[in-house]
């Protein structure tokens, strides 16, 4: 097996037919995946595992089903933290806030998120500001194994050094340890965060609107698509999205040269933060 990004014409013609394979057995559609990404992956899979080549990996697949579930898990976008980018939540907090305290009700889809670590730092931001109490939070994500995670408000104490941190330089107006509950090697972040929380499975690449929203959250997950699919994504995110509501996306992502951008006003350059001025 060659490296990630320098596969035989055999090898990528194997790697089409697995993602095809998947599609038509399964549902779950990969086939608009960055390549790098979907390579990248697969090759530290079959390592992994043991397994021969790609088609092998196929022959299993459809035959064995642990196989696809280790493989779903291996394609799904994991990498998160709580406040990743403060410079995201202080522009949110200085930028966007004042406008929800105009809301009597907001509504939040959070796309893509992981394992809550993100979500859970938003509750904090909106609790910190007075809204969380009239606030609905949608987090979903296609992998349910994430999911989990994200419902239990647990993770490794060995990373809270960091999230308070992030959490500080975001503009955090509190004692960051008020949130959650420290044992020997775990953290339990407290129940009523996740009180307006609504954790389900959505897949962005095969799943249709999933709320009416004001503002809607997905960052670091376009980066994982090829340009087709991205405009697609954004589509999406834009027919759920009220006129006047806005999207936070990741700090390498952008609404230029979509599909959408002249519906869009960037309020933030640097943070990705943009505002739909028109349907």
């Amino acid at each position: 097996m060659t490296e990630a990004g320098k596969f035989s014409s055999i090898e990528n013609l194997e790697l089409e037919l697995l993602l095809q394979a998947i599609f038509i057995h399964y549902g779950y559609d990969f086939r608009e995946y960055s390549r790098a990404h979907v390579k990248r992956r697969v090759l530290h899979f079959i390592a992994k595992e043991g397994i021969e080549n790609i088609s092998m990996l196929q022959h299993l697949i459809l035959t064995r089903k642990k196989f696809l579930a280790g493989l779903l898990k291996e394609l799904s976008i994991n990498v998160t933290e709580m406040f990743r980018n403060p410079h995201f939540y202080k522009a949110f907090r200085d930028n966007v806030v004042g406008v929800l305290k105009t809301y009597p009700y907001i509504k939040v889809w959070h796309a893509g998120c992981s394992t809550g670590e993100e979500v859970y730092s938003f509750a904090i931001l909106l609790k910190e500001e007075g809204l969380y109490d009239r606030t609905q939070i949608y987090a979903t994500d296609f992998n349910k194994d994430v999911l989990k995670i994200a419902k239990s408000r647990t993770y490794p104490i060995k990373l809270i050094k960091e999230y308070t941190l992030n959490y500080q330089k975001s503009g955090g107006k509190e004692s960051f340890s008020d949130y959650y509950h420290a044992t020997n090697e775990k953290v339990i972040f407290d129940k009523n965060l996740s009180k307006n929380i609504v954790f389900a499975e959505h897949n962005l690449v095969s799943d249709s609107v999933f709320a009416e929203v004001n503002l809607l959250i997905s960052r670091n997950v376009l980066i994982y698509f090829n340009r087709k699919l991205q405009n697609k994504v954004l589509r999406l995110f834009d027919e759920s999205l009220v006129r006047g509501g806005f999207i936070g996306l990741g700090n390498k992502e952008t609404l230029m040269f979509s599909d959408i951008s002249d519906r869009y006003k960037t309020i933030d350059p640097k943070a990705k933060i943009y505002k739909k001025i028109r349907d």
